[in-house]
């Protein structure tokens, strides 16, 4: 069952818990753009594979994005306002430190956070690459914005077939996503310096070796004080689902 809170500016962010506080760090996930926690993390395995350590876990849906508000403003997306979402769940949570793992989009987010905010002890950011030290952001050299809200908008999928954003347009169309609510997301995306070098927390940079959206991932791994890169098989949709993805995961944050 979803819980709910209203975030800053009134957008309603809805988050997932699994297992039982206790006195070891929360681990929070936050998900890839178009899908949501369930999609990116519960149905790979990465949830169970928590939990079985002995972890407990919550994870937000993104606004733009699974049960959480979706209004279609461009105004009120962008990285920065759900790193601001994500840190007012960690407020809800009343805790001292958590681990933050982020994929895709969420990298991004989780990279953010942990510039700024201390309550990260470890970070694990997935499925991006030197895009993040380079462009502050997803790597829009690999996928051109205008080409994803074009293919979120087109009327009929089958004219954007053979286009780069097509994947996303099929994801959002088997997930059931607001495609309106995205296409905010994307004319909103981040572009400009993260600060990285202040990132203190021990971090994980996790991507497939096919996945042509985290290209040059040692730049980014190199970029953080106390950074470390693992390739994995697979390509950006695909390799959550590699069983070393969870296990990396797992192995990293309770070491």
């Amino acid at each position: 069952m979803a819980h709910r809170f209203r975030s800053f500016d009134g957008v309603e962010i809805a988050y997932q818990r699994w297992g039982t506080p206790d006195d070891t760090p929360p681990v929070v996930l936050h998900h890839g753009f178009v899908v949501d926690a369930t999609t990116n993390f519960v149905g790979p395995g990465v949830v169970a594979a928590l939990t079985d350590a002995g972890r407990w876990v919550v994870a937000p849906d993104a606004r733009g994005h699974g049960a959480s508000g979706k209004p279609h403003e461009p105004a009120r997306y962008g990285e920065v306002a759900m790193a601001r979402d994500l840190a007012a769940l960690v407020d809800l949570l009343d805790v001292d430190r958590i681990d933050l793992v982020g994929y895709s989009m969420g990298a991004v987010v989780s990279a953010l956070l942990a510039s700024t905010d201390r309550r990260v002890r470890r970070l694990v950011l997935g499925g991006v690459g030197s895009a993040v030290v380079e462009l502050g952001g997803l790597d829009t050299r690999a996928m051109p914005p205008g080409e994803v809200t074009r293919a979120l908008l087109a009327e009929d999928p089958a004219d954007i077939a053979a286009l780069p954003g097509a994947p996303f347009r099929i994801l959002a169309d088997a997930v059931g996503a607001d495609r309106l609510a995205l296409a905010a997301q994307v004319a909103a995306v981040r572009t400009g310096r993260i600060p990285l070098d202040r990132i203190t927390a021990p971090t994980l940079v996790l991507c497939g070796v096919e996945d042509h959206l985290a290209s040059r991932p040692e730049v980014l791994a190199d970029a953080i004080t106390d950074g470390k890169l693992l390739v994995l098989p697979g390509d950006h949709l695909g390799v959550v689902r590699d069983p070393g993805f969870a296990l990396a995961i797992v192995d990293f944050l309770g070491a």
